[in-house]
């Protein structure tokens, strides 16, 4: 259930109801030369999209979906030189913080930040909000399931890192229109210092690729999305 199709009134509605607040981040970065830009924001939009409606099925806990931030830091794509819309670290926090004021302030009490980019450091905004909000609203994130999803299916040596066979496949998958599948090739990329604060994702790979995406297919992505939209279920159970 989408926030941005429903009315004031109804959101009014949500809110008595108690309903649970995903507030979804994306980016807008280079993802190689076979995918499109937009990979993190529809990913995030779409799996959160899965999630909530077969969660609210259930009795229990319900849960309502953000419209998705599609941008961030994408410094470590700069140097591609297109395809990005890169915000300071200050300016992200600042944005998001004040999506999440704005959410409480129509009464949300619970929150859940969901990254799109696994780049996207959140945790300052989190015990900020939660401080500044004590007693009013509560916001979390969760961990990425997207490793253990992926070495269910094919082996762990496969590397990967970045528009590798993971993302690929999922978009071929769910939007084969996004991949330009004559493209799709290894660059032999070398593994990035993940936590480099100037990381630089063209020190390590001429294309943007971070890893192997030659093992991609429809029928893994398949797979892949049907056991990530599982594990996130599972996440919430035990929240």
């Amino acid at each position: 259930m989408k926030f941005g199709d429903l009315t004031y009134i109804e959101i009014k509605e949500k809110v008595k109801e108690n309903y649970v607040l995903f507030v979804p981040t994306g980016c807008t970065e280079q993802q190689g030369p076979h995918l499109t830009v937009d990979f993190d924001t529809w990913f995030a939009e779409e799996l959160l999209d899965e999630v909530t409606e077969l969660t609210n099925q259930n009795e229990g806990m319900k849960y309502l979906v953000a419209p998705t931030l599609p941008f961030g830091t994408a410094f470590e794509h700069v140097n591609y030189g297109a395809g990005y819309i890169d915000l300071p670290q200050s300016v992200f926090e600042e944005v998001l913080y004040h999506m999440l004021k704005s959410f409480s302030d129509q009464g949300f009490k619970r929150m859940i930040i969901w990254r799109g980019c696994g780049g996207h450091n959140v945790q300052r905004i989190i015990e900020r909000f939660n401080e500044d909000f004590k007693g009013v609203s509560q916001v979390q994130t969760l961990h990425h399931p997207f490793y253990d999803v992926w070495c269910e299916f094919m082996s762990p040596e496969i590397a990967g890192g970045h528009s590798d066979s993971f993302t690929t496949s999922i978009t071929m998958y769910k939007h084969p229109e996004k991949v330009r599948e004559n493209l799709i090739a290894n660059p032999n990329s070398k593994e990035p210092v993940w936590d480099d604060p100037k990381l630089d994702f063209h020190q390590y790979s001429e294309t943007g690729v971070i890893g192997d995406p030659t093992y991609s297919s429809a029928e893994l992505g398949e797979k892949l999305w049907h056991k990530t939209v599982e594990k996130v279920l599972e996440m919430l159970k035990n929240k």
